[in-house]
């Protein structure tokens, strides 16, 4: 069975600066005052997570805030490194993590479509070949020619959506990207991952929904402070 995705032993560490001096009398008094003085703590967000998900399948990351859902997710889109461990990915990789990434403000909605596309990798031809459906998709109408600023963050999740799904994704990540905007679109929005997972669409779905995980995903990944708690593939969990 060929693999879209895997993961194989992924950690991730950050370090987070407390009282970091920003100015020099932050700095003097970080002298005689040892509260003063900047400190650093490592934090693990991840620990060891390994997963693989087949072509065409669907896999569902379930978890608490802080869990490190979407620290993952950032890794297996190329947006952040791993400390250790790998992540191999076949395919259009489709990012739905976080609004607004990969595009401009300053933009229209309309010049936005060619600048998220061509991080995708489509020349400005290829793009306008799926124009029309992207933007009758997104359902923005006459507010596809007004600058991206003046959106709210529903308008910008349908651009977003509707962009990465008509560029032919091999793969779509989607962060809870769904949860953003009225009822009818995020139906319309499922709708269409179902139609591309019958095509052969590899999914990634960030949830707190076990509802919505069980419906679309063959398979789930429970993680807890950075480690897999629980997973229907059989591993051992603590």
């Amino acid at each position: 069975m060929e693999m879209a995705l895997v993961v194989d032993k992924v950690s991730k560490e950050f370090i987070l600066r407390h009282n970091r001096a920003m100015g020099i009398k932050t700095r003097v008094l970080s002298l005689v005052h040892p509260s003063k003085r900047e400190r650093r703590e490592k934090f693990i967000a991840l620990r060891d997570v390994t997963f693989s998900v087949p072509r065409g399948s669907a896999l569902g990351l379930l978890g608490h805030n802080g869990s490190g859902k979407s620290t993952l997710l950032q890794i297996i889109a190329g947006i952040l490194l791993p400390t250790s461990g790998f992540v191999q990915s076949r395919g259009r990789v489709a990012p739905l993590i976080q609004l607004g990434v990969g595009f401009h403000p300053e933009l229209t909605g309309y010049e936005n479509i060619f600048l998220n596309a061509s991080l995708y990798g489509f020349l400005n031809r290829d793009t306008r070949k799926v124009l029309a459906e992207i933007i009758e998709f997104s359902e923005l109408g006459e507010f596809i020619d007004t600058p991206l600023k003046n959106y709210s963050s529903g308008m910008q999740m349908r651009l977003g959506f509707s962009v990465a799904v008509h560029l032919s994704p091999d793969i779509l990540l989607a962060d809870e990207i769904l949860a953003v905007g009225d009822q009818a679109f995020q139906e319309k929005c499922l709708r269409k991952i179902s139609e591309l997972r019958n095509q052969g669409l590899t999914l990634v779905l960030v949830s707190h929904s076990p509802d919505q995980v069980q419906k679309f995903c063959n398979e789930y990944v429970r993680l807890d402070h950075g480690r897999i708690v629980e997973s229907s593939f059989g591993k051992s969990v603590e």
